[in-house]
């Protein structure tokens, strides 16, 4: 019972890690990346949903891809990190779109066991700019 109590009193939250600087120097440099050459727009509260989108996580920040030129940023509240290795990202609304404060799930492809939950931020609409 002990040791259960301690390894539980050493496990650290997502949010606990990125202040003590783990994951995010490499997690900002892949955001920047990702969105290099995009435009940002205005904070929205919620984003349309698309077929075919791809999600990526850097740190905290999930990035709906669209196309190589319309990207959407959200911060969530930590918990959905394990999509950058893989895992699934699952969202219920009864609209035909998401919105800030859902709540995420995500899913480890394997064991299709859940694997952690996030509540999504304001969404940020990239795109390239018109020539």
């Amino acid at each position: 019972m002990a040791t259960l109590l301690l390894a539980a009193a050493c496990a650290q939250t997502p949010q606990q890690r990125l202040a003590a600087g783990h994951d995010s120097a490499a997690a900002a440099s892949g955001l920047q990346k990702e969105l290099a050459g995009l435009t940002p727009g205005q904070p929205m509260a919620c984003m349309p949903r698309f077929n075919n989108t791809q999600v990526k996580a850097f740190g905290l920040t999930l990035v709906y891809s669209v196309s190589r030129t319309l990207k959407y940023r959200t911060d969530t509240s930590g918990g959905c990190e394990r999509v950058a290795r893989g895992d699934i990202l699952v969202t219920q609304s009864p609209m035909s779109q998401a919105c800030q404060g859902d709540i995420a799930t995500t899913v480890d492809q394997g064991s299709r066991m859940m694997s952690g939950s996030c509540s999504l931020g304001p969404f940020v609409r990239y795109e390239r700019p018109a020539r």
